[in-house]
């Protein structure tokens, strides 16, 4: 086996290379066990393939709204082979780039499928070749996640898709069902809409993009009703039936109605569940719980020298989470003064369909839940300057403090660049900001941004522009 490692990291994506790019600047020796792709499912097949795919979706629902901004075309076109291949050659380009890094920080990466055997010892499994073992002092588990499915609605590759078939049509379904209204689920209804095909979407819980606030999600499902997108929410899929290149499902909507719906494709955005099996938890006194390995506030597991970090560990299930993670358990187990815990409500969130939703903190409903009594700021995208002269009036940003301290609690957007938006108010709720910090900002003019400002002016009775 060779001489112990100081770190040994199971799983290259973006929680397992980060904590060990993090490991190898703390000098510490480390080796990486990945089994597939470096970069791991969110920048193969999830985040990073699917913003490439969008992004080609938003050109073509511009393409056919030249006349909005005084420009004409005619016989306006896409070759759904190149958008596919395009977003391919985003994901393999990253991909590489991960495995410069790995020889950049000098990460020891080993092909193979790791296993524990308790002790600090890992057998390395790679197909056609006997195993291999190496030791580590620190044992850090970050084996992702996959989607789950639902009990006679498996995905067969062919009718009923996963998120990896949905990123590689062979050619556009004319319709489709999606089972699962979280950002998954809306993401691929935003892709194929503006593609052109006609969209189905179907939530169990009483609305879609659950873990929102109800206000920004009942904002969103307005304006996806409006594109044509058809939206069940409180409804769930009782049966699917077959045929030989359509599926006819049954829609269960509640108070004894059902609706039969025959659509080309299905796709299947349920959520996920840990890759916790045939990792050897077993010989270890690794806890597991509803399928995800139990941490403490440092990502430590029952099993001493083993931690996980990233979605085995549970939500919320995002990239970014998990590369924080990966360096503040790296960080804590060398003895790096200043590491914190991670805050769960510091970690924003983003959806990027057409227009955006992102988040970061408390719902208005969970800070009124949690006892605090709050002021909530709004400001629409119409009375921003940016926004009208962009073309993308549409959309709001909501920002709750508590009536007290005046302690920013949480922030809520919905539409153009949200995404981009939210580090702003990230940024602040990491530093504890209060809406006379936020106050006290100077924000450009003309930007989105100014809606910072203006929602925390809103808050207080002051907004200037509405």
């Amino acid at each position: 086996m060779g001489e112990p490692y100081d770190v040994a990291v199971i799983g290259g994506g973006p929680g397992g290379y980060v904590a060990a790019i993090r490991a190898r600047q703390l000098g510490l020796r480390t080796a990486l066990v990945e089994r597939e792709h470096l970069g791991g499912i969110c920048l193969n097949w999830g985040c990073i393939p699917t913003k490439a795919l969008l992004r080609s979706a938003e050109i073509n629902h511009l393409l056919h709204h030249l006349d909005e901004h005084g420009f004409s075309a005619t016989d306006v076109r896409f070759d759904l082979a190149k958008v596919v291949a395009r977003s391919r050659a985003v994901a393999k380009r990253l991909s590489a780039g991960v495995r410069h890094l790995m020889k950049k920080n000098q990460v020891e990466v080993v092909d193979g499928h790791a296993r524990l055997l308790g002790g600090g010892r890992l057998a390395i499994e790679k197909q056609g070749a006997a195993p291999t073992e190496l030791q580590a002092r620190h044992i850090i588990i970050a084996t992702g996640a996959r989607a789950r499915a639902l009990p006679g609605i498996e995905p067969d590759g062919a009718l009923v898709w996963t998120y990896k078939e949905a990123m590689l049509p062979e050619r556009l379904p004319g319709s489709l069902l999606v089972i699962g209204a979280g950002a998954i689920g809306i993401e691929f209804a935003s892709f194929y809409r503006d593609m052109g095909a006609e969209v189905t979407v179907v939530e169990a819980l009483p609305r879609i993009l659950p873990v929102e606030d109800e206000e920004i999600a009942e904002l969103a499902r307005k304006s996806f009703a409006k594109r044509g997108i058809h939206i069940h929410t409180g409804a769930t899929v009782q049966s699917i039936e077959k045929q030989r290149d359509a599926v006819t499902a049954v829609i269960d909507l509640g108070d004894g109605m059902v609706s039969p719906v025959t659509v080309e494709r299905v796709i299947l955005a349920v959520g996920i569940a840990g890759n916790v099996e045939g990792i050897g938890l077993e010989t270890t006194r690794v806890e597991v719980d509803r399928g995800h390995i139990v941490v403490d506030e440092w990502l430590a597991t029952t099993e001493p020298g083993v931690y996980a970090i990233g979605d085995v560990v549970g939500p919320p299930w995002l990239a970014h989470k998990a590369s924080h993670e990966g360096v503040i358990c790296v960080e804590h187990h060398a003895g790096v003064p200043g590491v914190r815990p991670l805050e769960a409500a510091d970690v924003p969130a983003c959806t990027y369909c057409r227009p955006q939703v992102a988040s970061v903190g408390l719902t208005e409903a969970a800070a009124r839940a949690a006892g605090r009594a709050v002021r909530v700021g709004r400001f629409p995208y119409q009375a921003n300057a940016k926004a009208i002269a962009l073309g993308e009036p549409e959309g709001m940003v909501k920002t709750i403090f508590d009536a007290e301290t005046g302690e920013l609690l949480g922030a809520h957007l919905f539409g153009a660049e949200a995404t981009e938006l939210i580090q702003g108010f990230a940024i602040a709720k990491t530093l504890e900001s209060t809406e006379a910090e936020l106050l006290h900002t100077v924000l450009p003019h003309p930007t989105l941004s100014e809606m910072v400002g203006e929602s925390t002016l809103d808050a207080l009775g002051r907004a200037l522009h509405i």
